[in-house]
């Protein structure tokens, strides 16, 4: 995706594009206030079918009808829609609003499976509509100044990559250890940002091989079972001889709320990535050298709903169908591969 812009809004044109809202919980409502102050766009609708969830966005943009379903949503004269609902409604409601001719933002995973998410990358191809996916640890700014110092050859060549997310409590939410509903466990939940931040650092080269161990509460699970993996480590190896590593976990005896890091090991240098004192939200980046270290990033970092302020400011921009979508196809099949499907 060409996302290397600027991370203020630019300024709203004349006619902004109209956009609905469908779930606005926690994270939903967080993308939406990152897209309200940006100005890019207009705010017309929500929906949620906790109507506190509504009135408490609806604060947000006063302006915005509040509807009752996906339908109702689309009967509102838009140009996009937002999805932040539980991942087996991801795709199925993507699809609806790209093939009705709205764009999509919505929230990961895209669909449950590589197939999933490849049908929503060809509704979103076929409609000629602008189709992102809420991978936002891309947007945060240490990430961004690691990217920027591997690709301008900084690091020399990167040789192994470890990556990490473990989430000391988990989802609270029943669908999600529901197999059916949720497409897996802490892999789909947590992984699928390692294995896009990996991708995304390096230029998305091909993964030859992958070996991976999947884990319910301290036991190996069945990969076509039913349980749902609180523990997960895989092993990615990479066509340009890259090792990249991946763990993550929910539930986990973590001495902290979450342990979230990405360390590059280059043959001139290295870099780390990783979140301040257990926090979910306050991330720091270095560059190493020898024993030498140098700060890349520190807290504050208002990164949270960049993605979706980014993807609105494209909107009004008239971007349409992005081909680097395809990197959500190739980030859902290795997911599938890691889980043996």
């Amino acid at each position: 995706m060409n996302d290397a812009r600027s991370f203020s809004a630019t300024d709203a044109s004349s006619v902004r594009p109209r956009i609905g809202f469908l779930g606005v919980g926690r994270i939903g409502l967080l993308r939406m206030k990152a897209i309200v102050e940006s100005g890019a766009a207009e705010t017309v609708a929500i929906a949620d079918p906790l109507p506190e969830m509504a009135a408490a966005a609806r604060e947000l943009a006063p302006q915005a009808s509040i509807v009752g379903s996906l339908e109702a949503l689309l009967d509102q004269g838009l140009d996009a829609v937002v999805v932040a609902t539980p991942s087996a409604l991801h795709a199925a409601q993507s699809i609806v609003a790209l093939e009705r001719g709205l764009a999509v933002f919505c929230q990961k995973p895209l669909g449950r499976t590589r197939d999933e998410t490849a049908a929503v990358v060809d509704a979103a191809r076929h409609a000629d509509r602008l189709l992102g996916v809420d991978f936002s640890y891309r947007y945060t700014e240490g990430m961004r100044k690691i990217r920027d110092l591997i690709v301008s050859g900084e690091l020399g060549t990167i040789f192994a990559v470890d990556l990490t997310f473990h989430n000391a409590y988990g989802p609270s939410k029943p669908w999600f250890y529901d197999r059916a509903l949720s497409g897996g466990g802490c892999v789909i939940d947590l992984g699928v940002h390692l294995v896009d931040l990996v991708l995304w650092t390096l230029g998305f080269p091909e993964v030859v091989s992958i070996e991976s161990s999947l884990f319910a509460k301290g036991a190996r699970i069945r990969r076509n079972g039913e349980e749902v993996e609180d523990y997960a480590v895989a092993t990615l190896g990479l066509a340009n001889g890259v090792v990249a590593r991946i763990t993550c976990s929910w539930h986990l005896h973590a001495g902290c709320d979450a342990v979230i890091g990405a360390d590059f090991h280059g043959t001139e240098g290295g870099a780390s990535f990783r979140n301040v004192k257990g926090s979910f939200l306050d991330f720091a980046a270095e560059l190493h050298r020898g024993t030498q270290r140098q700060v890349l990033a520190t807290p504050p970092d208002d990164w949270g709903g960049r993605a979706a302020a980014i993807w609105a400011e494209r909107l009004a921009a008239g971007e349409g169908f992005d081909p680097e979508n395809g990197c959500f196809v190739v980030v859902a099949d290795i997911l599938d591969r890691i889980y043996g499907r």
